[in-house]
C-alpha cells in the first residue's frame, strides 16, 4: 500500500504548498479533493504541473461533493491528465435519484473505457428530521453492488459500526482508504487519538496485501495547521503510525 496525503487535511494552504509539504514529509502521493472554492483543484493542467514539478503523483481524486454527471466527467479529465487511477465519489443525496441511477448504469462502462477505478465512499451519518437518511446508496449492500469502494474510518465510527467487520465485508471491493481516528463524537482526529482500532486495521490491510492507498484525512484543526512546525510534526507522526502497523 502507499501512504497519501489528502488535500482536505491542509485546507487553507495553497495547492502548490500542499504538494511541497507532501514532498518534504515523504508522502508517496496526493489524494486530491476537488473543491469549487479552490479553483486550483479544478485545473487538470495545473495539478499535473505540480505533480511533475514535485515528483509527487496524484494517487486518487475525490470528486466534488454533491456531484452531478458533469462534475464526475471533470474528475475523469483530471484523472486522465494526472494519471490518477482512482476517483472517489460520494453517495448522492436521497432525492437525487437521477444521478444515483446514472452512476449505477454508466460507471461500469466508464471504468472499462477509461481504465480508471471509480469508487463509492461510505457516507456520513446525517439524517433529515432525525430519521430520514440524507444519502442514498449508503449501506454495505450498495457499496458492494457498486463493486469499487472507498472506506472512511471516521464515518464507520460515526455510525457506530465495527471497522473490522466493515472491512471484511468490503475487502475484495476496497480500492482506497481515508484514515483518521474518532474520539467521543468527533471524527477526523489524529491517528493515535481515539477509539477506532486502527492498529488492527492497518495490520490486516498489510496482511491482505492491500494494493490501494491509505490517505491521511485529518481535520486541519487537529493537525494544528496554523503552527507550521506542529503541523509537519503531526503529519510525520501519522506516517510513522501507518508504517508501524502496516507490516505483514
Amino acid at each position: 500500500m502507499k501512504i497519501a496525503l489528502s488535500t482536505d487535511s491542509l485546507k487553507g494552504y495553497g495547492l502548490a504548498r500542499v504538494f511541497e509539504f507532501a514532498k518534504e514529509l515523504n508522502f508517496e502521493g496526493i489524494d486530491l479533493a476537488m473543491d469549487k472554492k479552490d479553483l486550483d483543484t479544478l485545473d487538470p493542467e495545473y495539478v499535473d504541473k505540480l505533480a511533475k514539478d514535485t515528483g509527487i503523483p496524484v494517487l486518487a481524486i475525490q470528486a466534488l461533493d454533491n456531484s452531478k454527471q458533469k462534475d464526475l466527467e471533470l474528475a475523469i479529465q483530471m484523472a486522465k491528465k494526472t494519471g490518477a487511477r482512482v476517483i472517489v465519489v460520494q453517495a448522492p443525496k436521497i432525492l437525487d435519484r437521477k444521478y444515483a441511477d446514472w452512476l449505477k448504469k454508466e460507471v461500469p462502462n466508464i471504468r472499462k473505457k477509461e481504465d480508471i477505478s471509480i469508487a463509492l465512499e461510505n457516507a456520513a451519518n446525517k439524517t433529515w428530521l432525525g430519521f430520514i437518511p440524507e444519502r442514498t446508496m449508503n449501506n454495505l449492500r450498495e457499496l458492494k453492488n457498486f463493486k469499487h469502494a472507498c472506506l472512511d474510518t471516521s464515518r464507520v465510527a460515526e455510525k457506530k459500526e465495527d471497522l473490522m467487520y466493515t472491512y471484511g465485508s468490503l475487502q475484495k471491493f476496497l480500492v482506497h482508504v481515508h484514515i483518521s481516528n474518532f474520539s467521543r463524537t468527533r471524527g477526523y482526529q489524529m491517528l493515535n487519538k481515539g477509539t477506532i482500532p486502527l492498529e488492527s486495521f492497518l495490520s490486516k490491510l498489510a496482511t491482505d496485501d492491500f494494493k490501494g492507498a491509505v490517505s491521511v484525512k485529518i481535520n486541519p484543526k487537529y493537525l494544528q495547521v496554523k503552527d507550521l512546525d506542529k503541523m509537519k510534526s503531526n503529519l510525520e507522526d501519522s506516517i510513522k503510525f501507518i508504517q508501524k502497523y502496516a507490516k505483514p
